[in-house]
């Protein structure tokens, strides 16, 4: 009698990603609320004031896969934070008329209710989380009354992961200022290649079968990419000519130092067992391997070096050569994507290539958003 009963949301304490702990949040609030078929959590950058989705549980239906958009452009989103209250639609039919495409897939898919709490962190708004059903005027105040504690710790949850990845971020920025590491990592370098990275995955991510979480972590892990130059004595960081063939030797062992440095974080953060972690591994560790494998530190060839490695090749080799540094001038975004082509496919990976440059119009709007100061 003592231990009869089961505790059904026991597997979230356990060491799985957020989506897995989404799905058995879900479950057990359909125990008790089988009409909430769906719940999805988008998080927001106020840097660029873009939405993006990042996780769901909602079975096969997937109407918001890969998805963003400005809040600028969502009145009704706007709506809720500026009463600074979660919003009831119990007949999802009022924005019939509605022009947005993220309206506009909802109604396709049939869903016919929602409700939408705002997600904030130290008072800070950072994302929304949707619960939508096929039925219709399903969210009485007595069923809003049970589902909000379930809100809340989701919220709570994706909290937890996203505040320890930044405190990571955090600390690896002040151990960088520490020791004057400059060279290409400005912050306005790390602020645009990041975001070029998210947005070739995101234009790979049907192909690949990536899920918006796998996206938005390319997107947070990417500025560590460059970690192990900490260790590189300034008079090869910084040297302003070419290097010697032992310095370059020593430079190349930033990959190395790199993956070292992110062991010793993650353990000394307790996170070695975060979901995705080898995402960033990978990404220290393999951003310079090449696909004809002339590359470093171990020579891999093509789908040997992990896709999240070969994005932000992609993504870092494309700002260095379209930001100004004190050694040469800026290129203009064509003469860069010349020369990713005459590199795609033999250095580069084609299709992250290829997303780059089909995205255009994206690149200059985070090259405005994120332009250098004149120190570079």
């Amino acid at each position: 009698m003592l231990y009869e009963h089961e505790d059904r949301l026991t597997p979230i304490d356990q060491n799985i990603g957020l989506a897995d702990k989404l799905a058995f949040i879900h479950a057990a609030l359909k125990d008790r609320f089988p009409f909430v078929d769906r719940i999805a959590a988008a998080l927001y950058d106020p840097k660029t004031d873009l939405l993006k989705t990042f996780i769901h549980s909602s079975g096969g239906d997937q109407p918001l896969a890969h998805y963003h958009t400005t809040l600028a452009e969502s009145k009704s989103l706007q709506e809720i934070l500026a009463m600074g209250r979660p919003r009831v639609v119990n007949d999802l039919a009022i924005f019939s008329d509605g022009e947005h495409e993220h309206t506009q897939r909802i109604a396709h898919q049939g869903y016919r209710a929602s409700y939408t709490m705002p997600m904030y962190s130290h008072g800070g708004f950072f994302g929304f989380l949707f619960f939508n059903s096929y039925e219709s005027a399903p969210y009485t105040e007595e069923v809003l009354r049970q589902i909000d504690p379930f809100g809340h710790l989701i919220s709570l949850a994706i909290i937890h992961e996203l505040s320890s990845i930044q405190t990571l971020l955090a600390t690896v920025k002040t151990a960088r200022d520490m020791a004057h590491v400059r060279d290409s990592e400005t912050g306005s370098h790390l602020d645009r290649m990041s975001r070029y990275a998210r947005l070739i995955a995101s234009k790979l991510a049907e192909k690949e079968n990536l899920t918006d979480e796998f996206v938005e972590k390319i997107f947070v892990f990417s500025p560590l990419h460059d970690i192990g130059k900490i260790g590189i004595p300034d008079d090869v960081l910084l040297k302003p000519g070419d290097l010697t063939t032992d310095e370059r030797t020593l430079m190349q062992t930033h990959t190395l130092r790199g993956r070292e440095l992110i062991d010793r974080m993650l353990g000394n953060f307790k996170l070695s067992g975060m979901q995705h972690i080898d995402m960033l591994r990978n990404i220290a560790e393999f951003h310079h391997e090449a696909l004809d494998g002339s590359g470093y530190p171990y020579g891999r060839s093509g789908e040997e070096i992990p896709l999240e490695a070969r994005i932000v090749a992609v993504a870092d080799i494309f700002d260095a050569l379209t930001s100004r540094r004190p050694y040469k001038q800026a290129w203009s975004n064509n003469e860069a994507y010349t020369m990713l082509q005459s590199l795609s496919g033999l250095k580069l990976d084609k299709h992250c290539v290829d997303a780059l440059i089909q995205s255009r119009a994206e690149v200059e709007d985070i090259q405005q958003a994120f332009s250098e100061d004149s120190l570079g």
